[in-house]
């Protein structure tokens, strides 16, 4: 029950999710450690898994690219890039609806659906003849994954306290890290199949993926547990502490199915600064994971080897997404971790920039890779942990996932063939890119701390200690994170 108190008591409903405040009605900090891995266990991996199958059917083609893709297609000019682009319209479409979807229906069933539908999607991929059949595909491809990444982070809200959030988007995004990583251990295998059955290895490495997304797609129904009050891996009282833990975690903000929580969403300023930190990051990590394997081939690599040299740059990124996740939620600061990782991301980009030496050009791969893809379960968590109400937060979501994909139309052209072997136009947009993240996240930051500050002394004015009405407690639903007892994170 949320009350209106003096200064202090203000300050401690600010950190409700934490555990040694959150845990003081429910379980104690042993029982909730021994819950959290359980749901550690029986979430976080399986939704990882997709995900890392989810992102390398969507940029396998920079790897199939290596394996004269161009050449059989007979593509010219930009259409390499063109067939890059045309999948982020459709895949930004998809992403308010189908959060909407996880909301009305089962996330089992609509996870399932698309999953099935996307692999299916990359099977036919590889039966392309033409630059024509090779866009449509790609359409196809970008309906159906939409709905998987604003989904997933929504459905990770539905389990844990908003700062127990972003470690666990953390892991479930390093498979973006570990898809680059297998991606091309897999494509330097599948390319000893070009021309088994009469089909090219590019086609192969669609249509294997694709294959081993669809038999991963037949469990996912049993895989996914919809809710913690239908979560039959946890007991009763489990079952209960997950609910009571998010309760005290919301307070009375709506978990309803209601219109106006949409649009509140969409009318909030600090959503859309948020859209575009997202979009700042997303452009140098699609950039990155569709042109990869070609820059390092333009280092004076054979594409062979190219395809496993791309490998060592998604391992430390792995590494350090987890990490740099953890670390912010444990000092329940993102700002703070995203302007480093940012500096890191520009060094990286610089590196390639500013040196034609093959050493030097490859550490700088290794410094973007470290400071690219730490910044989008960071910026995900910091969103998401600083929205108020379910359907507003699932909104709020979908809204930067779509902002962070128009990065994906960007990227899609960053780099030109005009421009290799040395790209320096295509790392010099990079740079700005991160750039304008850096200012944004620093203004953000700023921000929160400052409203913060506001939001405590306006309740230090208050001299009473009462419990709210129920038309208090109704009125604060309506205001979601607007409410006085609401802290953003920093």
């Amino acid at each position: 029950m949320i009350e209106k108190k003096p200064e202090t008591s203000s300050k401690e409903a600010s950190t409700s999710a934490s555990l040694d405040v959150v845990e003081t009605q429910g379980f104690d900090v042993k029982q909730t450690k021994r819950l959290l891995r359980k749901l550690d266990l029986r979430i976080i991996p399986f939704m990882s898994l997709i995900y890392l199958l989810c992102f390398l059917d969507r940029t396998n083609i920079g790897n199939a690219r290596l394996d004269h893709l161009e050449q059989d297609l007979h593509l010219k000019g930009i259409q390499y890039n063109d067939c890059l682009a045309i999948l982020f319209p459709f895949y930004i479409a998809a992403e308010i609806p189908s959060n909407m979807m996880m909301k009305r229906i089962r996330p089992s069933i609509w996870l399932t659906f698309i999953m099935v539908c996307w692999s299916a999607s990359m099977i036919g991929q590889g039966f392309v003849k033409s630059y024509s059949g090779l866009m449509a595909t790609r359409v196809f491809l970008g309906v159906f994954e939409g709905g998987l990444y604003p989904g997933v982070n929504y459905y990770i809200t539905q389990w844990y306290c908003r700062d127990e959030c972003g470690f666990r988007m953390a892991l479930f995004f390093s498979a973006a890290t570990l898809a680059g990583a297998f991606g091309g251990i897999l494509a330097r295998g599948i390319a000893e199949m070009s021309g088994v059955g009469g089909i090219a290895a590019w086609a192969w490495i669609f249509i294997l993926e694709g294959l081993l997304s669809i038999l991963v797609s037949f469990g996912a129904y049993w895989a996914i547990y919809d809710y913690p009050s239908e979560a039959t891996f946890l007991t009763k009282k489990e079952r209960d502490e997950v609910e009571r833990r998010l309760k005290a975690d919301s307070g009375h903000l709506s978990n309803e199915f209601n219109v106006k929580y949409v649009w509140q969403a969409i009318k909030d300023w600090k959503i859309y600064i948020h859209c575009l930190i997202c979009m700042a990051g997303f452009c140098p990590i699609y950039s990155f994971s569709l042109f990869l394997p070609t820059i390092i081939k333009n280092m004076g690599y054979k594409a062979n080897d190219a395809q496993l040299m791309s490998v060592p740059p998604y391992v430390c990124a792995c590494f350090f997404t987890i990490l740099g996740s953890w670390l912010a939620d444990r000092y329940r600061k993102r700002g703070v971790f995203l302007l480093g990782f940012q500096v890191i991301a520009i060094l990286g980009f610089a590196l390639l920039r500013g040196s034609g030496k093959a050493s030097i050009q490859y550490t700088g791969t290794v410094f973007a890779a470290i400071g690219i893809y730490p910044q989008i379960p960071l910026g995900l968590a910091w969103n998401s942990g600083n929205i108020g109400g379910s359907l507003k937060r699932g909104t709020g979501i979908a809204m930067q996932v779509m902002g962070g994909n128009c990065g994906g139309i960007i990227a899609a052209y960053v780099y030109l063939s005009r421009d290799a072997p040395r790209f320096k136009v295509g790392h010099s947009i990079l740079i700005g890119f991160v750039s304008m993240a850096f200012a944004l996240t620093l203004f953000m930051s700023i921000w929160c701390y400052q409203e913060n500050r506001r939001r405590d002394t306006v309740m230090a004015t208050e001299s009473e200690t009462r419990e709210l009405t129920d038309e208090e407690k109704e009125m604060e639903k309506e205001l979601a994170d607007n409410v006085p007892w609401f802290r953003y994170t920093s």
